[in-house]
Order: structure tokens, then C-alpha cells, then sequence
């Protein structure tokens, strides 16, 4: 995909009270009604950051006529790293607490959730307790619970990790952050008591129309994640299985994901 013009942009660092989170803000230049529109939030994935979104957040927000958020969560990027308290097995129900926090303080009021990953699970839990600012939903692969495809895709990871150079890609983004946030995925998600993890409870809660999408050879999630989610959810939900792609579409294929997401939220918009 190419350079995007037609969009401003601008890197902030949010102070809140015991950390702080860098942020990046997409602002449509030549839409008048960009202003009027709910503001695209992307949310990444657990080892995501600002710059792993490469310029998908531009095309979209250019071709809705939006202005755009991505931000570092903490111990990401160029965000604050990790607190000393250990994560718990309730990290993303604790995460998505802090969202509206980060919306209110960027000055978003009314938000398109685009989340990937673990990004795509805080979409969903922030939409089931903030239904007055979420207008709409779009997931890239979120988990709802534990599989063990997802386990098993970890402990993959865990072995690049060892005797590849997947530390060093890693660091590229997110510096001294980089050991300390691998760990805290890998070994929350494998700790025996995480295995029971499970958020389809607030899925009847989520109001707003929502996109679920998933590369069907997802190396981290099977189709029961989807079908979880479109059938659970309150609002209308579209279902999209992805041929041939795995846990990142919009990286492997951003121009069917863009297309997809473009026309879901132009028709529910």
C-alpha cells in the first residue's frame, strides 16, 4: 500500500497518574465532516505497537473521511514501561478499564474500535462498558477464550524467540521493553490458570455493530472464536473467514482487509 497524503500527523505523549502513553493522531485534512465522525481507535495486538500498524490506520481513516488515534499501551513502544505489579490472569479486563480514560484524555468522544489480537478483545470488553462511545467494532482475530491452537501457537513463539532473531525485530519497536512484555504474554497465556479465561460474558452486553475477521488459517485461533463473538454480540455482527491467511491480515493482505472494514462501517455509519 502506498504513502497516504491528505492526512496530518501529530505523536503526543498522555501523562496520567502513574504512567504515560505515547500516541499518534491522524487528522483527515480535507474532510469537512471528519470533525462529525466517530474517530477510528486501533488497538494492537500483544506484541503490536504505534509503527507495527504501518500505514493501515491512514488508508482507512482516508477513505472513511476520519480523523484516526494509535497509541503504545503501556510497556509497549514508546510508551511508560510496565508497573512492578505482575500481570494477572485478568490483564485485558484490566486494560480495558483503561480506555476510556485514554479516549477521554486524546479528546475522542465517539470511537470506531479497530483492535487486532489482544487489541481486538480490549475492542470488545471497552464497547460491552462504554456503549455511549463506541459506535462500531471491528476485530482482527480476538480471542474471547483460551484454545489450545492459541497455546500451542505460543509455544512456537517462545521457540523463535530463543533461537531466532525475533528479539532483536521485537526491539526495533519497543527498545528495553522488549523482554519484559514477551514475557508477560507468553507466560500468562501458558500459566495453567489462565487456561480458563473466558469474556463471552460481556459479549451480550456490546450494542454497537461489529466486524469480526480472522485469517481461517489463523496460527492462534480457530473459527470458534468467530462464530463466539458474531453470535453473542447484541448488536448486528458480520462474520468474516479470510482464506488463506493467518494471524494478520491486514499485514498479509491490507487491501481485502481495508475493503472489508471500509465497506462495514460506511453501511453502518
Amino acid at each position: 500500500m502506498s504513502q497516504v497524503p491528505l492526512l496530518t500527523e501529530h505523536d503526543e505523549t498522555l501523562t496520567f497518574q502513574d504512567h504515560y502513553l505515547r500516541v499518534r493522531h491522524l487528522r483527515h485534512a480535507t474532510s469537512e465532516a471528519a470533525g462529525e465522525r466517530p474517530t477510528l481507535v486501533f488497538l494492537h495486538d500483544s506484541l503490536g505497537s504505534i509503527r507495527l500498524w504501518r500505514d493501515f490506520p491512514a488508508h482507512l481513516a482516508l477513505a472513511l473521511g476520519c480523523h484516526a488515534l494509535v497509541y503504545d499501551r503501556r510497556g509497549y513502544g514508546e510508551s511508560a514501561p510496565f508497573g512492578p505489579e505482575p500481570r494477572t490472569v485478568a490483564y485485558l479486563e484490566q486494560e480495558a478499564l483503561l480506555v476510556p480514560a485514554v479516549l477521554r484524555a486524546a479528546g475522542v468522544s465517539q470511537a470506531v474500535l479497530f483492535g487486532h489480537s489482544d487489541g481486538g478483545t480490549l475492542a470488545l470488553l471497552t464497547a460491552a462498558q462504554e456503549p455511549g462511545v463506541v459506535a462500531a467494532v471491528v476485530t482482527v482475530g480476538a480471542h474471547v477464550f483460551v484454545e489450545d491452537v492459541t497455546l500451542a501457537g505460543i509455544r512456537v513463539a517462545q521457540q523463535q524467540y530463543s533461537t531466532t532473531d525475533l528479539p532483536q525485530r521485537l526491539a526495533r519497536y519497543h527498545g528495553t521493553r522488549t523482554e519484559p512484555l514477551f514475557r508477560a504474554w507468553a507466560e500468562t497465556w501458558l500459566h495453567p490458570t489462565f487456561r480458563n479465561w473466558n469474556i463471552e460474558r460481556y459479549l451480550p452486553q456490546i450494542q454497537c455493530p461489529v466486524l469480526v475477521m480472522q485469517g481461517a488459517e489463523d496460527e492462534y485461533g480457530t473459527a470458534a472464536q468467530v462464530e463466539a463473538i458474531a453470535t453473542q454480540v447484541a448488536g448486528t455482527a458480520h462474520a468474516v473467514l479470510l482464506p488463506g491467511l493467518g494471524h494478520t491480515p491486514h499485514r498479509q493482505d491490507p487491501e481485502q482487509v481495508l475493503k472489508l472494514a471500509v465497506n462495514f462501517l460506511r453501511a453502518v455509519l
